[in-house]
């Protein structure tokens, strides 16, 4: 880890990043929405269910890399307008992924949060164009990387100026095949000990399953987590991309309900850092 520098816990004080007025590191902040902007009926419907479930920011897709080069890609500018006309509507921060280096400057002007996917994670000149942006930066893990690896590549991004840089665990590739990836949550704890940015949780990729990402949200939480990045469709069934894994408005709706509490508890207990120094101390 000699090589994180800008990201070392030692390096600064906890990191809290503001997007109109959401303070992403002290609040408990849900990002939720489709995952990739298919219609203005979609997007603002669904836009307005997570707000009403009590959402902070909308997540959106414009561009969308995708496995197969047949599959939707996104529509591009013109969903980048329809995100643009969401946030009028319900005043949620918009989060949306860029995926080259030369479309960093105009996206900024729709996107409060420039979004780096697991495929981009260590595209260098996509995460310096990144660290240029006047936006906050929402940093997804590879799907092969270790804890070291994504913590260079927020290096990176720090290293051009931008101080604003969001983690995202979405799960690892490992030989498990009932999830869709294998969420690793102790990269939640790992994480707050070696660095100072806050870190969120994508139960969503990590699990691939609707039935498994209720109790993961609930696990983030109690792990540590600074938050959740949700897909949520206003139907499902017809999605264009990732339609087996999109939560329902209701479901969601009843996921929040069931957090928002459990958040509260938690927030009343003594942090774990305190413990294993009363455990040290207790030891001398």
């Amino acid at each position: 880890m000699k090589s994180i520098k800008l990201a070392s816990r030692e390096s600064a004080q906890t990191t809290i990043v503001k997007v109109d007025g959401v303070q992403i590191g002290r609040d408990f902040t849900v990002i939720a929405g489709p995952c990739s902007v298919e219609s203005e009926k979609q997007t603002i419907e669904t836009a307005r269910s997570v707000k009403a479930a009590g959402a902070d920011l909308l997540r959106g897709g414009a561009f969308k890399p995708r496995t197969s080069p047949y599959a939707f890609q996104g529509l591009g500018l013109h969903g980048l307008k329809i995100l643009e006309k969401a946030k009028r509507e319900t005043g949620l921060p918009i989060v949306t992924e860029v995926l080259d280096p030369r479309d960093v400057s105009w996206v900024s002007e729709f996107a409060d949060v420039l979004q780096i996917g697991t495929r981009n994670m260590q595209n260098y000149s996509l995460l310096k164009e990144v660290g240029r942006a006047a936006r906050p930066v929402l940093l997804k893990r590879g799907m092969y990387s270790t804890l070291e690896e994504w913590l260079n590549c927020a290096e990176y991004i720090l290293s051009e100026g931008n101080p604003e840089v969001i983690l995202c665990e979405r799960g690892i590739r490992t030989f498990e095949k009932y999830t869709r990836n294998t969420l690793d949550l102790s990269a939640v704890p790992a994480i707050k000990e070696l660095t100072h940015l806050p870190i969120v949780i994508d139960p969503t990729h990590s699990t691939g399953r609707i039935s498994l990402i209720g109790p993961m949200c609930m696990a983030a939480a109690a792990a540590g987590a600074d938050g959740l990045m949700v897909e949520v469709h206003y139907k499902p069934q017809e999605a264009l991309c990732d339609a087996d894994q999109a939560l329902t408005p209701g479901m969601f709706s009843d996921m929040m309900r069931r957090l928002r509490p459990l958040k509260t508890f938690l927030d009343q207990l003594p942090s774990w850092s305190n413990k294993s120094q009363e455990s040290s101390e207790v030891k001398k």
